[in-house]
């Protein structure tokens, strides 16, 4: 038998005990060591409301779901699975869908091409959240081939999670400098510490001759404001990462502009984030504020609603 948490309701979850999947052709068993949230699909489902504009939702939730940045060991391969074994320390880098059950759980089964091997040594917080680096390096790879990223001054606009792994891409890209903006000045801290030359309210960010622009700029939040921010700020390429809800302005003064959006789960680009781990270029533990079991899960949530915890790291077998 295993737990797993399962929503039933706005605001009302239960752990369950059910009995440990087994892969089939092509899918490997996990052992989930710790899965970090995903602020973004975590607090839509509190609130009961559906992540992307136009969506719905259906409660009780599939278990296990939303979770989907984990890391744990193979415990079981099924037939036909190549270059997996039982033993192996993999995370997950792409969601299956919310029709699966998720990683919110002691054990997990996943396509097998839907882990990725990842180095030894490290912490599970380190490793937990390879799914977020694999979007966001999906937009860096984007404004590498437009060769948007070394030597520039860069502007990262949202510093939650997302925006602190991007500053952390565009330092291991050699852009020239990197700046950030946040209204939660905890969060502008801890990206100075993560190599941001210096962070600002954008609220308070005069534009004068004293003030950076930039050559290039990444949002991570998605609100208009933030967007619109950053295009008038930036003279050549603005990437697209914040999950969008409204419609964006583009100005005839925004001519200029270069733009990118995010293309969607990539394995390359996972493979990209773990080379970048591997070699001490990006550092996902600082991402992780608390580690609780799955019975504090609305602990958790509450947490992140007050923007106390940048993510939480549960433990399943806490």
């Amino acid at each position: 038998m295993m737990k797993i948490l399962q929503i039933m309701a706005p605001q009302e979850t239960v752990v369950r005990e059910v009995d440990i999947p087994q892969p089939g052709a092509g899918e490997v068993l996990m052992r989930v060591n710790a899965v970090t949230t995903c602020p973004q699909w975590d607090l839509h489902l509190w609130h009961n409301e559906p992540m992307f504009a136009g969506g719905t939702l259906e409660l009780p939730y599939t278990p296990g779901q939303p979770g989907h940045e984990a890391t744990g060991v193979i415990e079981a391969v099924g037939e036909g699975v190549e270059g997996l074994a039982p033993g192996d320390r993999v995370s997950a880098w792409r969601d299956p869908g919310h029709n699966l059950p998720g990683c919110y759980a002691q054990y997990v089964v996943h396509r097998a091409e839907n882990v990725i091997r990842v180095p030894g040594g490290l912490s599970d917080e380190a490793l937990a959240p390879v799914e977020l680096a694999m979007c966001v390096g999906t937009v860096f790879r984007m404004l590498k081939s437009m060769d948007a990223i070394r030597g520039r001054s860069f502007g990262v606009s949202g510093l939650g999670p997302a925006g602190l792994v991007a500053l952390q891409m565009a330092r291991a890209e050699g852009a020239g400098e990197v700046i950030g903006f946040d209204l939660n000045p905890g969060r502008r801290a801890v990206a100075c510490r993560l190599g941001a030359k210096t962070c600002h309210d954008p609220r308070e960010f005069a534009e004068d001759a004293a003030s950076p622009r930039f050559e290039t700029s990444v949002d991570c939040v998605g609100a208009k404001g933030s967007v619109e921010f950053l295009m008038d700020r930036t003279n050549d390429a603005v990437g697209l990462f914040g999950v969008q809800r409204e419609d964006y302005t583009y100005r005839p003064r925004h001519n200029r502009l270069r733009l990118c959006g995010y293309k969607g789960h990539c394995r390359e680009s996972a493979e990209y984030a773990v080379d970048l781990i591997r070699r001490g270029q990006l550092d996902l533990a600082p991402l992780t504020t608390h580690r609780l079991p799955l019975e504090r899960y609305a602990e958790g949530i509450r947490l992140l609603e007050k923007q106390q915890a940048l993510k939480i790291c549960f433990l399943p077998w806490a």
